[in-house]
């Protein structure tokens, strides 16, 4: 666990880094339309360049503070993969002399699948509204707003498990429709502070802390599941989450002018890149609802995420299981195999990102080429591996099968998940909102299937969950090759002027733009 903590902090000193040291070619280029037409970039004064180069961008504190938020977010909701091994599982037990065993929680498998997959009951409810309310008070308090509630209920999740199991499974609902908006709300953020060019690795670095919060959630858990007892998994990780709901309410800003340290340069770099939307929290555009729904670039996006997630909640909510059932892992070991997956996932989350980035900025291939390269070869290589996973015979096989096909995952995230600020970024937090809630299914009919399937625990009983993902993995390759797009949608060709300036549409103020924002006349 402690090799995976550190190399998490190196990957993000190494991503402080490069912010520290480099601009990239439109940054240069914002920061240049600001000179005088003789002044050439290195004659800028050093007292603006030097804060420039040696701090770290403010951009950079929001998606590093976004990725801890994500790391909460996941360990919040993944805690109960383990916890509930240890809650059903017999112990001996010492009474009037005699050993017996005994469990905590007798519940069948069909009650458990029932309890794991209750949280999607509430998070697949406030996808859409989360994103729409993201764009009327801002991403920034509705992502804080969803990790402390779902903080405090995970602290109450022992003393709900104690009374009923009804409250357990409504506790969770309750966690899950906090949870939901955190994803929507994050893209509210991006539409802010994501230059176009920069998109795709800021929102990587954030979405990545998912899966290094699965990595150090799963094994950590195990261990406290272990020597101290299975209720403090719950007593840790709730207390964790809310100490960085305080961080994240004084060190991130709503928009970049709203932020007190940021630099002359940064602030106009974001707003020339991304133009007006990043001078303001509310654009009240009316969505266009059908537009959505009769538009296939954003059903390439929905089926793909859908596709991702069945796959990843399939092996999140029963991997720990599977090891212990099949694998003959115990309970700790299979907590700390579990996590390796994510880890490597996690990792090229980051790498997707940055690789992405990187072909959109050399105009080789244009963006929609970027997109479905990562997405279409990560799905393709998912399935290959799944299905390698479910022939192998020995649990070496199986746990490297399984690490290499979860950890692909990690480009397809450069692909779909950023998908929605190109094709329509001022609706890029209600697209979020729309794509999570059918990618939410899967992680309510994931876990009720396997617990049909999976009766007697056998090799052969998991072999059919792994085809399924590995078909779901497949369509969606497809589907999302066929029909995906990385430019804007002609639906969602809105007029600066129109988003600003109707009034009987659009209610955004210009109050808060310190540098003024042009006549709507």
């Amino acid at each position: 666990m402690f090799s995976a903590v550190t190399k998490v902090i190196a990957l993000i000193e190494r991503l402080m880094h490069l912010a520290r040291v480099s601009r990239s070619p439109t940054e240069e280029t914002a920061i240049k339309s600001q000179l005088p037409v003789n002044q050439d970039l290195s004659e800028v004064p050093e007292e603006t360049s030097s804060k420039w180069c040696f701090s770290i961008p403010r951009r950079y504190v929001v998606a590093i503070m976004a990725f801890f938020g994500f790391c909460n977010v996941y360990a919040l909701r993944v805690n109960l993969s383990v916890a509930i091994v240890a809650m059903t599982s017999n112990y001996s037990h010492t009474e009037n002399g005699t050993e017996i065993f005994k469990q905590d929680y007798p519940w069948s498998s069909e009650v458990q699948g029932i309890v794991l997959s209750s949280f999607f009951y509430g998070y697949i409810v406030t996808q859409i509204p989360g994103g729409w309310l993201a764009t009327r008070i801002g991403g920034r308090k509705l992502f804080g707003i969803g990790v402390g509630v779902s903080a405090l209920v995970t602290l109450l999740t022992p003393a709900l498990a104690s009374a009923n199991l009804y409250l357990l499974v409504l506790g969770r609902v309750v966690e899950g429709l906090f949870e939901g908006v955190t994803y929507p709300s994050i893209h509210a953020v991006w539409s802010h502070w994501a230059p176009p060019l920069e998109r795709t690795r800021l929102a990587t670095i954030a979405f990545s802390g998912s899966y290094f919060g699965t990595v150090i959630s799963l094994p950590l858990s195990g261990m406290l599941a272990e020597y101290v007892g299975w209720p403090y998994i719950f007593y840790l990780f709730g207390m964790l989450a809310l100490i960085w709901c305080m961080m994240w309410w004084y060190i991130v800003a709503e928009t970049p002018q709203a932020d007190r340290k940021i630099t002359e340069v940064e602030l106009e770099y974001i707003r020339s890149s991304i133009g007006p939307s990043a001078n303001h929290i509310k654009v009240n555009v009316d969505p266009p609802w059908k537009r959505f729904l009769t538009s296939l670039p954003v059903w390439a996006i929905m089926i793909a995420h859908f596709s991702e997630n069945w796959g990843f909640y399939t092996l999140l909510t029963e991997l720990p299981t599977f090891m212990k059932d099949v694998l003959k892992f115990d309970l700790k070991d299979a907590g700390l195999l579990a996590s390796l997956p994510y880890l490597v996932m996690g990792i090229m989350v980051q790498v997707g990102g940055f690789l992405a980035d990187r072909m959109r900025s050399e105009g080789h291939i244009t963006t929609t080429e970027v997109r479905k390269l990562c997405n279409c070869c990560a799905f393709g290589c998912q399935t290959l591996f799944l299905i390698a996973a479910a022939h192998s015979t020995t649990p070496s096989v199986v746990v490297v099968c399984l690490t290499v096909a979860v950890g692909f995952g990690g480009f397809a995230w450069a692909g779909f998940s950023v998908n929605h600020l190109d094709i329509a970024p001022q609706f890029a937090s209600i697209l979020m909102g729309l794509s999570n809630t059918v990618a939410t299914l899967p992680g309510m009919a994931s876990p009720l299937l396997t617990g049909h399937l999976v009766q007697h625990k056998t090799h052969e009983e998991w072999e059919v969950v792994f085809y399924i993902a590995s078909g779901v993995y497949l369509a969606g390759a497809v589907f999302y090759g066929l029909f995906a797009s990385g430019e804007r949608q002609k639906w969602a060709e809105i007029p600066d002027s129109y988003a600003l300036c109707r009034d009987d549409q659009s209610h955004a103020s210009t109050d808060d733009m310190p540098y003024g924002s042009g006549s709507c006349e």
